[in-house]
């Protein structure tokens, strides 16, 4: 099978902590779809009382299914909606996607419940990888960078800054043009493996597409990140593996 992952992150409510707490593996052209709970919820669990998803009640079940489960489906837009086209084009996407490649995209955000999807980041036999991303955060940033954003080209490199001492994460990965402008932020789940790559410095950035208004900010700023890791697996940490034993794989 040619299967993809993906992973589901929440945020708990009262410490703004956020965990990587599933994990999906989809082969849409077999139509199989596989959801297992991921150390990070064992971890949130003890930490901060996460609850197991009614869909999946079991943190030890392996879940699988002819068709994408409920949790995932209901974050991809209706293919039948006037704007389907369009929507597609704001995330820089074929008229022929999927909907995993349409959550990789979208990051399966809603303004009812405190989850996030992303994609695994896979690298090559030399470490080579390659990422795209939203930029976070850009309406915190100040109005001149604000300015900025609006003047951003496709294709137009940037540059990355890890920032250490972040008031609110202690580790962060800011975003900035070459002109010096702190636009934002990459996204929290990729910041431990780019905190990896910025000791090698062989990364580079660049936009990808500029969403104008009326599209949210969330939506934005399309980023695209290629890097080399050294003798590192991005997304392997215990948070990021199955709880299914591998016997049960």
């Amino acid at each position: 099978m040619s299967e993809r992952t993906l992973f589901l992150a929440w945020q708990d409510d009262s410490s703004r902590q956020w965990f990587p707490v599933g994990r999906l593996d989809a082969d849409v052209g077999q139509a199989f779809y596989r959801f297992r709970y991921t150390g990070g919820a064992k971890r949130a669990e003890q930490k901060v009382g996460f609850p197991p998803l009614l869909d999946f009640p079991d943190l030890h079940c392996d879940y699988r299914s002819s068709e994408l489960f409920p949790l995932f489906q209901n974050r991809v837009m209706n293919r039948r909606r006037p704007d389907f086209l369009d929507y597609l084009r704001s995330l820089d996407l074929p008229d022929e996607a999927d909907q995993i490649e349409i959550l990789s995209a979208n990051g399966g955000l809603r303004e009812t419940d405190s989850f996030e999807v992303f994609p695994k980041i896979e690298t090559g036999a030399d470490g080579h990888f390659r990422c795209q991303f939203f930029l976070h955060g850009s309406r915190y940033v100040n109005v001149e960078a604000q300015e900025r954003i609006k003047h951003l080209r496709r294709q137009e490199p940037l540059s990355v800054t890890l920032d250490r001492n972040n008031p609110v994460t202690g580790l962060a990965v800011q975003i900035r043009t070459t002109d010096r402008h702190m636009i934002g932020w990459s996204p929290r789940y990729i910041v431990h493996d780019l905190a990896i790559a910025d000791r090698s410095g062989d990364y580079q950035a660049m936009v990808v597409r500029l969403n104008p208004p009326p599209v949210p900010w969330n939506h934005r700023v399309l980023i695209e990140m290629r890097g080399r890791l050294q003798d590192h697996e991005p997304m392997s940490s215990s948070d990021f593996k199955p709880l299914v034993p591998v016997m049960e794989e």
